[in-house]
């Protein structure tokens, strides 16, 4: 019998602290109209002090897992997308394992961005067809606010925190239809936060940085030709796209991707007013709102798409 892996349940978190573009008008030179005629976002969430990727996960791990309808103890394979781990070592994935109260199932972190969901999905779903695993859980996580330069207007405006969670179970019938991952590293220094931690002290500059134009032409590009990838391997037309669920980087980003492929906003989730850019954690959040206000139903065909620094991009194509 052929197996093939589907998402069985989602789940989102987001710190409680909000700020808002009026409060960065309190701390930069911009204002809350700049902010969103540029980007889209109105607000974005903040850690707290005391929370790490791993505590955002957590929660995320836990709603995801409660709306599979099984216990922690059945996950047997965890796979954490994230740029701001807990610390170098453990994995991030490690250290979730064990505030879920999992033992010896494998556990690793993914780093590809924001397009970091995408990849630890299609990782996931090679474990799940290839019958190492049956329960699969894939979060994204990141608290850029860690790693963002707050006295920098042209960076701190777009970033937030979060987490997003999926169960990737075995099924009989296809959920994942495909995936598709590229990078170039030619593109690394587009857009990187290159500080290294060398003999205890942090080398070169810790904070995010980008070159916006460069990331804006290759994303959309990207976009729409892994959309295109992924819907002739499977011989689907734009039409037939329900949901596009695209990395929320920034609103002119989506609508110019949108248009790429000559899908109306209507068939588009959009969060970025409200998340911000939250890194590998911003697909799945953007999921998870879809399908528990009943925007994503069965049957229905949904494109997961990101685009993050490497550049890496991907894209998975899935049936609800």
């Amino acid at each position: 019998m052929t197996v093939y892996s589907r998402i069985t349940g989602t789940g989102g978190y987001l710190p409680a602290k909000i700020l808002t573009n009026r409060d960065l008008e309190q701390m930069v030179e911009t204002s809350d109209e700049w902010i969103y005629t540029r980007t889209g976002i109105r607000e974005r969430h903040i850690a707290a002090d005391n929370e790490q990727a791993s505590d955002l996960a957590l929660h995320a791990s836990r709603r995801a897992i409660s709306a599979a309808g099984i216990a922690a103890q059945e996950i047997d394979l965890i796979i954490v997308a994230t740029t701001t781990p807990d610390m170098v070592f453990p994995s991030t994935a490690c250290i979730l394992q064990t505030k879920l109260g999992i033992r010896n199932c494998p556990a690793f972190d993914v780093q590809a961005v924001c397009s970091g969901f995408v990849y630890a999905v299609a990782i996931a779903d090679q474990f799940v067809r290839s019958g190492q695993c049956r329960h699969a859980l894939v979060v994204g996580t990141d608290v850029l606010s860690r790693i963002t330069d707050w006295s920098d207007r042209s960076t701190c405006v777009l970033f937030g925190d979060g987490a997003g969670a999926v169960v990737l179970s075995a099924a009989e019938q296809p959920g994942i239809l495909s995936s598709h991952l590229h990078a170039d590293g030619g593109y690394r220094d587009a857009l990187a936060a290159p500080g290294a931690v060398r003999a205890g002290k942090i080398e070169g500059r810790p904070f995010m940085q980008m070159e916006g134009g460069t990331v804006f032409k290759f994303a959309v590009n990207a976009f729409g030709e892994v959309a295109r990838e992924a819907l002739a391997a499977n011989g689907l037309k734009t039409a037939d796209i329900d949901w596009l669920i695209p990395h929320q980087a920034n609103i002119r980003i989506i609508e110019a991707t949108a248009a790429k492929l000559g899908l109306g906003m209507d068939k588009v989730v959009v969060t970025v007013d409200h998340h911000g850019n939250t890194s590998a954690a911003s697909i799945p959040l953007a999921l998870d709102e879809a399908v528990r206000d009943g925007r994503i139903r069965e049957g229905q065909h949904v494109l997961l798409e990101g685009v993050g620094g490497g550049f890496t991009w991907g894209a998975v194509l899935l049936k609800w």
